[in-house]
């Protein structure tokens, strides 16, 4: 089984965990992951987009000039498209970006990242933050003591409400609790910094 550095606040070493390999030793799954990126970000495409077709302009109620005689190409109202202030052909209109990826690939996908990430080592873990209360001062000697720098993802337990409250602040970090875990949040960062019991639940959920 592959193992991780247990760490306390302070940057000590306080145990060497095992984990599963078929979560944390796999060999990345480079296509599941871009699958999975991509679907969450065409997932927060808002759609909003849209122009107005002949039938939603105003104005045009009646027909310009008399259909015959007149020399001119018969026309049935001045809000066609050919026209100035008329509708849009073939416009955007308001739609959902989405689609649907199995799960057995969203879970490939975020085992592919953990294993990424601990081969690269720079997926890092406490015991525990035991914040009293919230603290962004101590979240960020927490970062400092472990060398943590850049972008960093915070995963939590999800009880943990005063870890979530003291990082939230920081600059170039998300926090977000082992329930909201996902593929992109794993991948776009420099480093994960994960609570020991919020990687062994994450763990149970993939293995």
């Amino acid at each position: 089984m592959a193992q991780v550095e247990v760490k306390d606040t302070t940057g000590k070493t306080v145990e060497t965990a095992e984990v599963a390999d078929s979560v944390f030793g796999i060999a990345p799954h480079t296509f599941a992951v871009h699958q999975v990126v991509r679907s969450q970000m065409a997932a927060r495409r808002s759609g909003t987009h849209a122009t107005k077709t002949r039938s939603m302009v105003s104005g045009g109620g009646r027909k310009p000039w008399r259909q015959k005689g007149t020399g001119r190409a018969r026309q049935g109202t001045i809000r066609a498209p050919q026209w100035r202030g008329g509708g849009v052909v073939f416009g955007p209109s308001p739609r959902s970006y989405g689609f649907k990826v199995p799960n057995k690939v969203v879970k490939l996908a975020m085992r592919s990242a953990l294993s990424a990430k601990t081969a690269e080592g720079v997926l890092h873990v406490v015991d525990s933050f035991g914040f009293d209360e919230p603290s962004t001062k101590q979240a960020a000697a927490v970062l400092a003591n472990l060398g943590l720098e850049g972008r960093v993802t915070v995963i939590v337990e999800d009880a943990d409400l005063n870890a979530v409250l003291s990082f939230r602040n920081i600059p170039k970090v998300r926090v977000i609790t082992a329930s909201e875990a996902n593929t992109y949040d794993l991948v776009d960062n420099t480093a994960v910094l994960f609570t020991r019991p919020a990687l062994s639940w994450l763990e149970g959920v993939l293995a």
